[in-house]
Formats: structure tokens, C-alpha cells, sequence
């Protein structure tokens, strides 16, 4: 059974607030009382409440009300005297988007709960709008970003690194002969070995970092602020956890062999002109993975490098 919902009353006046909400339990409301800012910040870290319902010491309580509007989509409903219009205004600045209302001082109790119950159901919704934003920009097998948002981030962190010049790197790679495992073995194999790679990039990537799977077995990611040393940590790391989910996926004990063939490019904010030549050079070092046997990491850069002394050595023999 689940617990009933939870209003924290913040009665910071002392002028009897949580004793007149009191009635709220016989409700299905589980009401708890917090009478000092110091108090409900304690309430707070033992727990997320479902609403707050504050009256606030300070006229229009300001700073009490942005300590509120830290914690994302939680409902306050904001204690008020009817004759003063201010604590309306400062509590729409305070709390931004979030659901938030206003009741008078000793409105009767129906309104309340009135303000209340609208309160939950606006926070509801907009849990619900977020599932279906999510939803909408994420793959919904590794909760990855599909390819057009991915490429629209894409577009935005090179802007910014060639704006002021700072490094970024883009990382493609897709895995091995997938087909392969698709044909040898049911979908159910192929569909768990996408989820625990999704699984492998969301858990190397930093708060800034993107990441997105932008075809059926091809991954990318977005690293700004990190340069080719460190965007050579990033795919090392990756490159060897993918070829570490080798092994059985079922019940079976039969192996499936998982790798995965990398490519990527960095920029420092002044050598690239466009994001396209990033995305290309990316593109040409993961298909000359690939033409290597698969199983590799390449750095574009190296690719240049190593055709510049192969042209040497051309020369050199007269060849």
C-alpha cells in the first residue's frame, strides 16, 4: 500500500498555521510541521515532501521561498495577507516556473485543500510533460540522444568551442559484425547487447558530455572541454568496457563476441571550420577502423600523420 502524501507546514510566523492545517489527516494528507527556516531545512533532507505549504517569517519571504524553488517540481503553496499584493509578486520571482499558488490567511479549509489538490495534479502533469519531452529527443533503449537532437548539441558545443576557442572532441564508433549477432542469435541477444553498451556510454559521461545513438548498432558522443589527450582516455576506456560485455547474454552458455570499431577527431577551437569537417574526419577514422579488422581505436590526426610518412618513404625509394 502505497504511503499517504506528505505536506510539510512551514509555519514560520508562529501565528498557528500548521495547528488550523492539522484537520488535513483526516483527509488521507499526512501533515508534518516544521516552525523555524532552520527547522525546514532539516524536514527537507530527511525527505522530499509531496507540497509545502509556508508562511513565510519575513514579509514575502524571499529567501525562504528560493531555498523552495532549489528542489525541482516540488509544490508550495504560499501563505499570504490578503490586504498586502506583494508576497504574490516576490513568490512568483522566487519560484519561476515551478507550481506554485497563493492562498490567503485564514481561508477556510475546503480552499486549501482546493489549492491544494490542484497543486498535486500540476505537479503530476508536469512530471508527465517531462517523461514525454525525455521520451521525444531519447532512444528508448539505452536513453541515449536520437540522431537529430544529437546533432543539434553537436552544432551547439562546436559553435561555443569556436567562439572561444576551447577543445572539444567528437567520438563515433559502432559495433562489430552486429548483423553477424543478429543472424546467430534472436533479436532479444542483439537488443540486450545495444542496452548494456547505451549503459556503458552513459556511465563514462560527465555532466557536459553527450551522448547519442545515431543508428541502430552506432554510438556518438560529444566531449567538450577536453583535449586529444584526454579524449584518447575516454575512448581507450570505452573501446576496452565494450569488448569486456563479451560472453553469454542468456540462459546459454554460448559466447557472443561484442567489439567495437572507433573513430574520433578533436578541435581546439581554431582548426576546424566547420562542424562538418569535425563530423567528417571523425567518420573517415572510424571506416579505417573498420577496414583494419574492427577491434580498434583511431585518432584522425594519426591517420594524416601516418600518410605523410608513408609519403616520405614513397619518395625515398623512388616509388
Amino acid at each position: 500500500m502505497s504511503s499517504p502524501p506528505r505536506i510539510l507546514v512551514c509555519d514560520h510566523r508562529g501565528e498557528g498555521l500548521a495547528e488550523s492545517l492539522r484537520p488535513l489527516s483526516s483527509v488521507g494528507l499526512r501533515v508534518d510541521e516544521s516552525s523555524a527556516p532552520a527547522q525546514t531545512r532539516s524536514r527537507l533532507r530527511d525527505g522530499r515532501p509531496d507540497l509545502v505549504v509556508i508562511d513565510p517569517l519575513a514579509r514575502g519571504g524571499v529567501s525562504e521561498l528560493e531555498a523552495l524553488s532549489t528542489i525541482r517540481g516540488l509544490p508550495v503553496l504560499v501563505v499570504a495577507d490578503p490586504s498586502d499584493p506583494l508576497p504574490a509578486v516576490l513568490a512568483a520571482r522566487a519560484l519561476g516556473n515551478g507550481p506554485w499558488d497563493v492562498v490567503y490567511r485564514g481561508a477556510p479549509l475546503e480552499e486549501v485543500l482546493m489549492r491544494i489538490e490542484r497543486l498535486r495534479a500540476q505537479a503530476e502533469g508536469l512530471v508527465e510533460l517531462d517523461e514525454m519531452r525525455f521520451a521525444a529527443v531519447h532512444d528508448d533503449r539505452t536513453r541515449l540522444l536520437r540522431p537529430v537532437p544529437f546533432n543539434g548539441r553537436l552544432r551547439e558545443h562546436f559553435s561555443a568551442a569556436q567562439r572561444h576557442h576551447i577543445d572539444l572532441a567528437l567520438v563515433l564508433f559502432d559495433l562489430d559484425r552486429f548483423g553477424q549477432v543478429n543472424k546467430k542469435f534472436d533479436h532479444t541477444v542483439g537488443d540486450s547487447v545495444i542496452d548494456r553498451v547505451g549503459t556503458v556510454v552513459r556511465e563514462n559521461l560527465r555532466a557536459e558530455d553527450v551522448g547519442g545513438r545515431v543508428g541502430g548498432d552506432e554510438f556518438a558522443i560529444v566531449l567538450p572541454y577536453t583535449s586529444r589527450i584526454d579524449a584518447a582516455r575516454v575512448v581507450h576506456r570505452i573501446h576496452a568496457q565494450v569488448r569486456a560485455l563479451t560472453g553469454p547474454f542468456t540462459d546459454s552458455e554460448e559466447e557472443v563476441a561484442v567489439s567495437a570499431s572507433v573513430g574520433f577527431e578533436t578541435f581546439d577551437g581554431r582548426d576546424l571550420e566547420t562542424v562538418e569537417a569535425l563530423r567528417r574526419h571523425a567518420e573517415q577514422a572510424l571506416r579505417r577502423a573498420k577496414e583494419l579488422g574492427g577491434d580498434k581505436a583511431i585518432y584522425f590526426r594519426n591517420l594524416e600523420h601516418g600518410a605523410e610518412q608513408q609519403a616520405r618513404a614513397n619518395e625515398a625509394t623512388g616509388s
